[in-house]
């Protein structure tokens, strides 16, 4: 990979002092702020790249002797989430369950594990000019110290972990943690989010497990920390590899957590074809969901002119601004768009009907769920990344910077691409040469 990105800079914008009255009205209507004499439009005010570190090194002077062959990855995957550290021009950030990709055999998808040994890490970046520094890295561990690993969890529910030619069957891990969210309490502790429970996962400001909160009914066994069956049973039916990816911390220190797609429910068909998916409010003080809400995504040809398979729509980022209102990113692999929410206490469906797995339609079979009587959010659109020059595609990360910026931070996949050409005849990776990019979008109208 060769890192280099264009600065970051202040974009000077278009004075409209001295035109027409009628020209004026027409920017207007036409969506272009107007204020104080200069019309204004999203833009990139500048980018910063990560540059090239081997992730066996990374890996192993966190904790030694994790990781024997990285197979030529670098580090990356750290743009699942971004988080100011209350320093401009820092952000914790977390990686991923580590490099994964898929690989048919005998016509069935097989999920790999390139590097199995790689532990997710909590990486605390900062962004210089046009690049992107490491200055601390913490390990995700267990109680007793060990590496949790990205690995699968429970036979039969999660995808079987393989080699990085899908030769190879691994082993499961109940430890492993596919963490996507994250943010920092005010004690100096973090909050991550993960796709295999899915789980809410709070560590120590050091790195290791103190408790996760999985799903009632969830029975996941064996672990070497603290797990609580806190959060509703029907997220038992996520999909595979689409469980929490969004988490924010509210005033006040309550959580919002955004499931990534629409439940299966009552089966793959229903949650390929739906538009809703759910958020949940989880007080820390009294380790429990509090509230639960429906969100009805955009068209998935809104979102993204060019796709039109539904199942491409996710919730990956949600911020917070406020006690109850949530910036929410919804995104294809190509496009996003972010909306405001305000979380109120008429929209909660928390323990009615549609929690009900034998609920019939389910929440997720609505065409209209609004016309059926549930509440859902209302949104309102703050800015189309899809359409603002720059900004790079599978933004799985956003942090507010201030009333009127925004840092984006997408997910590289560790260079990584699916399919037996992932990796060449030695077994090293044959790099996507996609880069781990953070992205300031100043907008048009302040947060």
């Amino acid at each position: 990979m060769s890192p280099h990105a264009v600065g970051r800079r202040r974009v000077h914008r278009s004075v409209a002092i001295g035109l027409p009255l009628a020209v004026l009205a027409t920017l207007a209507l036409s969506g272009t702020a107007v204020a104080h004499g200069r019309a204004t439009e999203p833009r990139v005010t500048g980018t910063a790249t990560l540059g090239d570190i081997p992730l066996g090194t990374f890996s192993n002077s966190l904790l030694p002797g994790t990781v024997d062959d990285d197979r030529g990855v670098d580090l990356g995957g750290i743009g699942s989430d971004i988080y100011p550290t209350g320093r401009k021009g820092e952000f914790w950030t977390v990686t991923d369950r580590g490099p994964n990709g898929q690989i048919k055999v005998d016509g069935k998808k097989r999920r790999t594990f390139p590097v199995p040994g790689f532990d997710p890490a909590i990486v605390k970046i900062r962004v210089s000019g046009k690049t992107v520094r490491v200055v601390d890295s913490i390990p995700i561990t267990t109680f007793s110290g060990k590496a949790v690993t990205g690995l699968s969890n429970q036979e039969g529910r999660d995808e079987a972990p393989y080699s990085y030619d899908a030769q190879e069957p691994l082993a499961y891990n109940p430890n492993g943690l596919d963490t996507e969210g994250i943010v920092r309490a005010a004690d100096g502790s973090f909050w991550l989010v993960d796709e295999y429970g899915p789980s809410l996962v709070h560590v120590s400001a050091r790195g290791r497990v103190l408790t996760r909160y999985v799903p009632e009914g969830l029975n996941l066994t064996g672990t070497d920390y603290k797990v609580v069956e806190a959060l509703p049973a029907v997220l038992l039916h996520r999909k595979i590899n689409r469980g929490f990816e969004g988490l924010a911390q509210l005033a006040g220190g309550d959580l919002a957590i955004a499931l990534q797609s629409p439940l299966s429910l009552p089966d793959e068909d229903a949650g390929e074809a739906s538009r809703t998916t759910r958020l949940l409010r989880f007080s820390p003080k009294k380790q429990a969901v509090t509230a639960e809400y429906a969100y009805r995504f955009d068209p998935v040809d809104v979102v993204d002119p060019g796709e039109d398979d539904t199942s491409e729509l996710k919730i990956s980022s949600v911020v917070a601004v406020g006690h109850d209102r949530l910036l929410v990113e919804e995104r294809t692999d190509n496009a996003a768009r972010i909306h405001e929410v305000r979380l109120t206490r008429g929209a909660n469906i928390l323990s009615d009907a549609w929690d009900d797995d034998t609920t019939s339609p389910s929440l997720e079979e609505l065409d209209d769920p609004a016309a059926a009587g549930v509440p859902v959010l209302r949104k309102r659109l703050v800015v189309d990344l899809g359409k603002v020059a720059g900004v790079p595609g599978k933004i799985e990360g956003i942090a507010r910077v201030d009333d009127d910026t925004l840092a984006l931070i997408n997910d590289n996949d560790f260079g990584m691409t699916d399919g037996s050409e992932a990796f060449d005849a030695d077994g090293r990776l044959v790099d996507s040469d996609i880069e781990t990019t953070v992205t300031y979008v100043r907008l048009s109208n302040r947060i």
